[in-house]
């Protein structure tokens, strides 16, 4: 009867082990559960600010072209006045010729 007793015990712990490793594996499993959300939000907000940065790109780049345009126009507009004020220095130098 002391071997029956003995086995009894054996798989009692055996039975309690079982459970504790199911119970454990029950909260593994959730965690691995969790750090998957994690990673799919993380994934999204990686996405996200990828969107971001593109489209900020892009606006730096229209800026910078802007930023060239008004640069070019304003050398447009100061050569211009430029060559104005030489034209008028010219017509006066020819007026004094004439006179």
């Amino acid at each position: 009867m002391a071997e029956g007793g003995t086995n009894r015990k054996t798989i009692e712990i055996f039975q309690t082990r079982v459970r504790q490793l199911m119970y454990e594996y029950e909260g593994v499993r959730g965690q691995r559960d969790e750090l998957r959300r994690d990673l799919e939000e993380r994934d999204e907000e990686i996405r996200r600010l990828q969107a971001q940065v593109k489209e900020l790109q892009d606006s730096y780049q229209s800026l910078k072209t802007a930023k060239m345009l008004e640069i070019y126009d304003g050398d447009v507009e100061k050569s211009k006045r430029r060559i104005e004020s030489l034209i008028r220095q010219v017509d006066r130098c020819i007026a004094l010729l004439n006179v």
